[in-house]
């Protein structure tokens, strides 16, 4: 292609397919951003106002819709024109809440070019469940979601990717809120009745569905939360019970999220093919018996009242993230044999969780565990040393834990993830805290022991074992200066010293990274090794 043009000349193309730049080789690609909340503002004057700034009167509700184009210029030029200067005050709030509900034709049709140029339905549904029920949720969240709806979702979101309808920030799906208005109206647009609609977000429309028990096999997915009722409903959110066979038509249904929501009834016929259920404040103390969650990938029921997860057995074969955060009441933690393929737990702030569940060292596949905040666990069972697929270890705040296992860490040889913030290491290893260093594994990349108690000689002279850590918290420490160990951790990215407020010199810091001293308020001295440099943060 470049040979076609003259030596020199400079060839600007624009696309909304990203791929089609790559195939192409292109040297220099730049995202075009949206634009700031002044400029935006000023677009929106100039075709509402025929001004750079608003008329007097009308100053609140132009910053709201400026709001709600998110910087997008296309619907600040569409919406800025379709607004009257000579309209009253109630007819551009009007407007907006009309806007909130039906987004902008015009815009939808524009945007809805990038959705039809999709390759296959395939990828057109991937996004309109992503645009219902996931913005902001962790990539691989999604995936094992969706790959359970026989979705091939790491390929079809770098689709979405090439086509400016997704992006990725900090490994969470995220989608332009114009964007997303424009998925919904797909699904809004497949009938004027919402049972029939294939997804269900509105939780005015799912209460309603649920109340009159009209559900149809269309509905793949439904989200409701008691709480976001309209205001002026006089719906007493904390009093009404649903009826479980209000789920009884919906045969397809897949994706449910419920918050606050109490259900009476048999759960035997239940939505059989759920993939993920997200029931937040789940109200019962264990999972009824007959409820079929055997097709089940995701599991959450954080806020729950939980005292025990299942009476009995039960196997979900398919189950692999269980999020109990936050479930007060939970005192024992079934066998583990009931989900053999789980790769995700997540037991954050169960305060009454007392131990775990030695069958939790036979989920060969788990790569994630979280007690955080598990104030009353006072062990861990020895046997959790088998899971040697384990990459991240949260038991930071579990400030009962009276022991820990050495042979456990050092037989996690693929730990990445080590966090264990508060905990009393010199009292859960007596007269061994030196050697609890070299046990840990050499796989650690993070390793955080904020709040730990550690003075200077609770440290060992060196971390040779630790070569591939490259970030490292020991803020909140009694430590008065740079412990040796750390000078030959020569591949940090991250140093924190955060709130050590006996530390006086950091005298050899290695080389690189960033280095958090906020709040070290004796600190008088820092000196680094020869090229080495840090990116000081003295303050949040």
């Amino acid at each position: 292609m470049k040979d076609q043009f003259y030596p020199g000349s400079k060839i600007i193309i624009t696309t909304r397919h990203a791929r089609l730049l790559r195939t192409h080789r292109v040297i220099e690609m730049l995202e075009v951003q949206t634009l700031h909340d002044k400029e935006s503002l000023e677009l929106f004057c100039w075709h509402a106002f025929g001004q750079d700034h608003p008329v007097e009167g009308y100053i609140e509700y132009s910053q709201k819709i400026v709001d709600h184009c998110g910087g997008l210029p296309l619907a600040l030029k569409v919406l800025g024109s379709s607004m009257y200067l000579g309209d009253s005050i109630d007819v551009w709030k009007s407007a907006l809440e009309k806007l909130e509900a039906i987004p902008n034709g015009e815009i939808v049709n524009k945007l809805r070019v990038s959705y039809d140029s999709l390759q296959d339905d395939h990828d057109r549904n991937l996004f309109l469940h992503i645009a219902c029920f996931f913005i902001g949720k962790d990539k691989d969240y999604i995936v094992n979601i969706l790959d359970g709806c026989d979705f091939y979702t790491i390929v079809g979101i770098q689709n979405l990717i090439d086509r400016c309808l997704v992006s990725i920030e900090c490994e969470k799906v995220q989608m332009h809120d114009q964007i997303r208005g424009m998925g919904r109206e797909i699904v809004r647009l497949e009938s004027k009745e919402p049972w029939k609609r294939s997804r269900v977000w509105q939780h005015k429309d799912a209460f309603n569905i649920l109340t009159e028990k009209n559900g149809t096999d269309s509905i793949e997915g439904l989200v409701l939360d008691m709480h976001m009722l309209p205001r002026n409903s006089h719906i007493n959110s904390t009093e009404i019970v649903l009826e479980t066979n209000a789920f009884a038509r919906m045969r397809e249904l897949k994706l449910l999220h419920l918050n606050h929501v109490q259900l009476d009834g048999s759960y035997a016929e239940f939505c059989t093919r759920l993939r993920w259920l997200c029931w937040n404040k789940f109200p019962l103390d264990s999972i009824p018996t007959d409820f079929p969650l055997g097709s089940l990938v995701v599991l959450e029921m954080q806020y729950s009242g939980l005292r025990q997860v299942f009476k009995g057995t039960k196997r979900l074969s398919s189950l692999k993230i269980l999020d109990l955060s936050h479930s007060h009441s939970l005192t024992e933690i079934t066998d583990f044999s009931f989900c053999p393929n789980l790769e995700k737990l997540i037991l954050v702030d169960c305060e009454r969780l007392v131990d775990v569940n030695e069958s939790i060292g036979n989920l060969e596949r788990l790569v994630y565990l979280s007690m955080k905040d598990c104030k009353n666990i006072r062990m861990l069972p020895e046997n959790m040393c088998m899971l040697k697929s384990l990459k991240t270890l949260i038991i930071s705040g579990c400030t009962n834990l009276n022991e820990l296992s050495v042979e456990m860490l050092r037989n996690m040889e693929f730990l990445k993830v080590l966090e264990m913030d508060e905990i009393p290491i010199t009292q859960v290893w007596r007269g061994r805290s030196l050697g609890i260093w070299s046990s840990l594994p050499c796989s650690l990349v993070n390793l955080s022991v904020w709040g730990c108690n550690l003075s200077d000689d609770n440290f060992p002279r060196d971390f040779s074992n630790l070569s591939s850590l490259r970030r490292l918290n020991v803020g909140n420490n009694p430590i008065c200066s740079l412990p040796n160990c750390i000078q030959g951790l020569t591949r940090l990215d991250k140093l924190s010293f955060e709130k050590c407020t006996r530390l006086k010199s950091l005298v050899g810091l290695p080389k690189h990274g960033r280095l958090i001293i906020v709040d070290c308020i004796s600190l008088e001295k820092i000196t680094y090794q020869s090229s080495s440099y840090f990116t000081l943060s003295l303050s949040e």
